[in-house]
């Protein structure tokens, strides 16, 4: 099973790298909660720290203040795309090669390591781990003959196909890449003297960096001595960045693919409105998804907006835990209904989308337990139809509520007076009508298709 994919964070020049890092990992936390690393370069070699849990578990100042020196630093935070839950799956994953220290942290999915890795063992290659970063270590390194390391890392792109962001230190040098479709965010920041590269600009925020650019697609992003230079890695022929990190990944605070994310989801809120209006006492949302485009809504509608469900922030979010259990847990805990509020009401509630069911089924199920009259249902996203190839987690139809029901089916197993999800028209229109994003979740038009044995021996 695919899973909600992960953050990056690079630091070059600050004196001290791995405690910028760390606060940037500390920004991106929403990303991944499986594990947390950190390498740096200390002048003669790498220095690392790694382990499962969250950032704030993983480092202690010992690591910070003492053990992660350098003034270059890459961190990575983790939920399992591809490979078992592990520690040795944690990265940044660390390579030496003749005298090159390297280490490579990689957000997204790709599609074509079955056969990559096939060739690679056929060749004599060996492997450690079940990552699909290993794949591409093992493809830079054999590219290093004759070549420099940008060129050896620029093969190595060519020759893979899916969703990355690459961050890769080798020795003083820190390298970005971002593939050719765009479909991960990659931002550059800068404070000071101090070069920062990350999945989102909420990273740079804490670190009071000024949000330059986008890494645009295809492009690597070289830092060495001081110097920023640039180079088209990939040709991008076409760009299709994910519309899922506007809808649900990103922070509402970052700006994502030119957009901010927070105004993003109010427009589809607003749109949901005018698709699907209902007469109700109040709109609400189920916390913390579905705040914003609840205010859209609820502006657009006129309805009054209420926070009738109350969140314990010291639960992690259910769609990313790492099995069916502990989502089930989460789901009990996460939330608690304000019993006022809700007996006898008319109440519309905005989402932001729907995968499986299982969960909004319960909150439901709670709500008309407390005696709501009506429960109207908006989901700020068309219904989910098509697995994804590129990280995210639904990665088969089987699991996916909206590919085997009706509209009318899924109000009935969830308990629901009504149910609209958002048309792809006004989702587009509430982010960018012009922009070609990748639908495929919704529409199964896939940018990049998966390889023949896809999904077969992922080598746990």
């Amino acid at each position: 099973m695919r899973k909600e994919y992960c953050g990056l964070i690079g630091i070059y020049g600050h004196p001290e790298a791995a405690r910028m890092a760390y606060f940037g990992l500390y920004a991106l936390q929403h990303r991944g909660q499986e594990s947390a690393g950190i390498v740096t370069w200390d002048g003669e070699k790498l220095r690392e720290q790694r382990g499962m849990g969250l950032v704030a578990d993983v480092f202690s100042e010992r690591h910070l203040g003492h053990e992660l020196k350098g003034k270059t630093a890459m961190g990575h935070i983790r939920y399992s795309t591809t490979g078992a839950s592990l520690l040795r799956n944690a990265q940044p994953f660390l390579v030496r090669f003749r005298d090159l220290h390297m280490a490579i942290a990689h957000n997204g999915n790709l599609v074509n390591t079955y056969q990559l890795r096939k060739e690679l063992e056929d060749q004599g290659s060996l492997f450690q781990t079940s990552m699909d970063s290993e794949v591409l270590m093992h493809l830079v390194a054999k590219n290093l003959n004759g070549n420099s390391l940008e060129e050896a890392i620029a093969c190595a792109c060519r020759r893979v196909q899916g969703a990355y962001c690459l961050l890769i230190q080798a020795n003083s040098k820190l390298i970005a890449v971002r593939d050719p479709w765009g479909f991960r965010p990659l931002v550059l920041g800068r404070a000071g003297g101090t070069t920062v590269l990350a999945s989102e600009t909420c990273a740079l925020d804490l670190l009071e960096a000024e949000y330059l650019r986008e890494v645009r697609p295809g492009e690597m992003v070289v830092i060495e001595d001081g110097r920023l230079t640039s180079m088209q890695a990939v040709e991008s022929k076409q760009k299709n960045p994910c519309i899922f990190e506007l809808i649900y990944f990103a922070r509402p605070d970052s700006i994502v693919f030119g957009h901010t994310v927070y105004t993003c989801r109010k427009n589809m809120g607003r749109a949901l409105a005018e698709e699907a209006p209902v007469e109700a006492d109040f709109c609400m949302p189920f916390p913390d998804s579905g705040v914003y485009a609840a205010v859209g809504y609820a502006q657009a509608s006129g309805l009054p907006f209420e926070n009738a469900m109350i969140r314990n922030h010291y639960v992690g979010r259910t769609f990313i835990q790492p099995s069916q259990d502990m989502r089930d847990f989460g789901v009990r805990v996460k939330l608690n209904p304000v019993k006022e509020m809700i007996k006898g009401k008319r109440i519309v509630i905005i989402e932001d989308s729907i995968v499986r069911g299982t969960t909004i089924r319960t909150r439901i199920k709670k709500l008309r337990e407390m005696g709501a009259k009506e429960l109207h249902l908006r989901v700020s996203c068309p219904p989910i139809c098509h697995p994804c190839y590129y990280g995210i987690d639904f990665s088969s139809k089987g699991e996916l509520i909206a590919a085997n029901h009706t509209v009318s089916d899924i109000a009935k197993y969830i308990g629901l007076d009504s149910l609209h999800f958002l048309t792809v028209d006004g989702l587009r229109r509430s982010v960018d009508a012009e922009r070609n994003f990748c639908l495929a979740c919704f529409q199964g038009e896939y940018p990049v298709l998966p390889g023949e044995h896809y999904g077969k021996a992922r080598f746990d």
